[in-house]
C-alpha cells in the first residue's frame, strides 16, 4: 500500500534486491547490498493523470514533470530555475567528424553552471518535506556548488567536504553562498570518510551520491528532457562524461519509466561512459567484463568532476552500458583540453573538463568505426568551463 501523502510514489526500494523502505523517513541506502535505493512510482496512475502534450506547455523547469519527481508539497519545490537546457546540433564539429546529427546538451546552462543543480534540487526539496535542517555532502567541487546555493535559497544549513586544490572559482561559490566550507587533504573519497562521519555524529542528512534516493531523481530529468526534444525517439547513442555516475544511471532510470508510460518505445539509446586515463575504473572494469570496478590508485586528472577513484554505484553503472549495448572510453587530459577548445572556438560553448571530455571520446570512438554516420549522437557538456578558471 502506497504511503498517505505520497503522491505517485509507490514505494522506496533496494535496486538490487529490492527490499522495500518507508517514503515517509529520510533513507541512505541499502545496507545489506551496499546499493542505492530507488524511488518507485505508480505508472499506471501516471498515465492516467497525464500526457506529455500536459508537460510540455507547462512553465519551464524540472518541476514540470513533478508527476515523476519525489516531492509531494508543492511549497517545498525550492528551485533557481534549473533545467530544461538546450539541445544544440553540432553542425561545424559534425561535419568535420563526418557524424551528420551531433549535438550537444548544454548543461553549462543551469543555475551554478552545471548539471549538479538538477540532483540538488530534488534532494533539498525532499529533505524541506521530511523536515531537515543540515545538509551535508563530499563534492570534487560542483555538487558543493549547487548544495550551497540551494540551501541558500531553502534558508537550511550546508556542510560541504572537498579537496583542498579545488578550483578556487568553486571554493568561493560555496563561501559566497554562506555554507560552511571543509577542505581536507586528498580526493573526494578522503572527503566522503569525513562528511560521513560528521553526518552520522550530528544526524545531518548525508546527500552523497548515490547514498540517498532523492538525487538521481533531479538527474533523470536529462533524459525527459532529451526524450521530449527528441520528439518521444530517443538518440541512438549518448556519451556522458562518469564520476559518480549519477545522471547516466538516472537518464536510463527515465527511460525505462517513459517507456513504461507509453510515452516512448522500446529503443534505448546506446550509453557511453568517458574517463580520464588518469581515473578510469569503469572503464577498466567495463573492458574486463567485472561487474564491480576496483578503485583506482593515485587518481589523477584536471578534470576534478571525474576524479572519482570508487563510484558506489558501479553495479548500475556497469550494468547501464551492457544492458544498452554501450561501451566506455579513456581519454588523455591533453586530449581533453583539445576538445575543451575545439567545442568553444567551433560551437561557441565554453565546456567544462568532463563536458570536453565526451567530445574526445566521441573521436576515439568514430576511429574504432564504432559510431555509424547517420546516427543522432548527443554529446553532455555537464558544467560551464568558468568554473574552472
Amino acid at each position: 500500500m502506497k504511503p498517505a501523502g505520497s503522491g505517485f510514489i509507490d514505494h522506496l526500494c533496494c535496486s538490487v534486491c529490492e527490499k522495500r523502505f518507508s517514503f515517509d523517513e529520510l533513507q541512505t541506502y541499502c545496507k545489506e547490498c551496499q546499493a542505492p535505493i530507488f524511488v518507485v512510482y505508480d505508472l499506471d496512475a501516471i498515465k492516467a493523470s497525464v500526457q506529455p502534450n500536459e508537460v510540455k506547455i507547462r512553465p519551464r523547469g524540472i518541476w514540470r514533470w513533478w508527476e515523476m519527481l519525489p516531492v509531494v508539497d508543492e511549497d517545498r519545490r525550492v528551485s533557481l530555475g534549473e533545467g530544461d537546457t538546450p539541445v544544440l546540433k553540432s553542425e561545424r564539429l559534425g561535419s568535420e567528424l563526418g557524424v551528420r546529427n551531433l549535438y550537444i546538451k548544454d548543461e553549462s546552462q543551469n543555475p551554478t553552471g552545471t548539471f549538479k543543480a538538477r540532483g540538488l534540487a530534488v534532494a533539498v526539496a525532499r529533505g524541506l518535506e521530511l523536515g531537515v535542517e543540515t545538509f551535508v555532502i563530499p563534492t570534487a567541487g560542483n555538487a558543493g556548488g549547487a548544495l550551497a546555493a540551494y540551501t541558500a535559497r531553502a534558508g537550511r544549513e550546508a556542510h560541504i567536504y572537498m579537496p583542498a586544490d579545488t578550483p578556487k572559482a568553486i571554493q568561493s561559490e560555496v563561501l559566497a553562498s554562506g555554507a560552511n566550507l571543509h577542505l581536507v587533504d586528498g580526493l573526494i573519497n578522503t572527503a566522503a570518510q569525513q562528511a560521513n562521519e560528521i553526518a552520522k555524529k550530528n544526524k545531518w542528512f548525508d546527500v552523497s551520491t548515490f547514498k540517498e534516493p532523492y538525487r538521481v531523481e533531479g538527474k533523470k530529468t536529462m533524459g525527459l528532457e532529451l526524450a521530449e526534444a527528441f520528439d518521444w525517439r530517443l538518440p541512438d547513442v549518448i556519451i556522458y562524461p562518469t564520476g559518480g555516475g549519477t545522471g547516466l544511471v538516472g537518464m536510463w532510470k527515465a527511460f525505462a519509466e517513459l517507456h513504461e508510460l507509453g510515452w516512448i518505445d522500446a529503443k534505448r539509446p546506446r550509453m557511453v561512459s568517458v574517463q580520464s586515463n588518469g581515473c578510469a575504473p569503469i572503464v577498466r572494469a567495463f573492458h574486463s567484463g567485472a561487474e564491480t570496478a576496483e578503485p583506482w590508485s593515485n587518481a589523477d586528472t584536471f578534470a576534478t568532476g571525474i576524479c572519482v577513484p570508487g563510484a558506489f554505484a558501479d553495479r548500475l553503472i556497469l550494468k547501464t552500458l551492457r544492458d544498452s549495448d554501450g561501451t566506455a572510453v579513456q581519454v588523455a587530459d591533453k586530449e581533453i583540453l583539445t576538445a575543451q577548445q575545439e567545442m568553444a572556438q567551433k560551437e561557441g560553448i565554453f565546456a567544462a573538463p568532463e563536458g570536453a571530455a565526451t567530445l574526445a571520446g566521441l573521436r576515439k570512438l568514430i576511429d574504432q568505426d564504432w559510431i555509424k554516420s547517420d546516427e543522432n549522437v548527443v554529446l553532455f557538456n555537464t558544467g560551464s568551463g568558468l568554473k574552472y578558471v
